[in-house]
């Protein structure tokens, strides 16, 4: 990886949160913190790459850093990594096929995917409300994800529109989705091990 992976002082295994119904309970109360969601992008070579994040914050302002948290199985992160660097992407209300596309597993998500390169030619998705150059800090080992903080290089224009947002293992334009239409996919907070590249 670009950068180091450091591990924390107390280990963290996905075994805190219980096995079974624990486990299930868990899923169940996170699901209901709404979410923002990402693509985050960037290149293997010249090959453009990317998966989809509900796990992405601001973390600091002085200096800007953010925060990603892949899966530990994502296929995509450690070719992502490998550079370095990623665009993270905010997605727009109406990119759901997006969001589904890059959150499981598959050979080309940009397969017919417009996009354009950012400054460090990393690819921004055509259509995002805005997007965040970053270039990685530091990696750490938590539980069955990485937590991946970098210093943001530079900043897209902000566009109009509601932003793509996750809720009770939906996609949603708020807190409060059609409790009738069917789970995504994805289906929960957490990742589903079939599903290694969401989050």
């Amino acid at each position: 990886m670009g950068a180091h992976v450091r591990r924390g002082r107390r280990a963290l295994t996905a075994s805190r949160a219980g096995t079974g119904a624990d486990a299930q309970r868990f899923r169940q109360v996170l699901g209901h913190f709404a979410t923002g969601v990402t693509v985050i992008a960037g290149l293997d070579g010249a090959e453009p790459v990317g998966f989809a994040c509900q796990a992405f914050a601001a973390l600091s302002l002085d200096p800007p850093l953010v925060l990603c948290c892949p899966a530990r199985t994502s296929a995509t992160w450690p070719r992502l990594a490998r550079s370095g660097r990623f665009c993270a992407n905010v997605l727009a209300a109406e990119q759901r096929e997006l969001a589904r596309r890059f959150g499981v597993s598959g050979p080309d998500k940009f397969a017919d995917v417009a996009w354009s390169p950012d400054p460090h030619g990393l690819p921004i998705l055509a259509g995002v409300l805005t997007w965040a150059s970053c270039a990685v800090e530091t990696v750490h080992e938590a539980g069955d994800h990485y937590v991946v903080i970098a210093s943001v290089t530079s900043l897209g224009d902000s566009v109009a529109g509601d932003p793509l947002l996750f809720y009770r293992g939906r996609f949603t334009l708020s807190a409060a989705p059609d409790d009738h239409s069917p789970p995504e996919v994805v289906d929960t907070l957490l990742a589903w091990p079939r599903f290694a590249d969401w989050l």
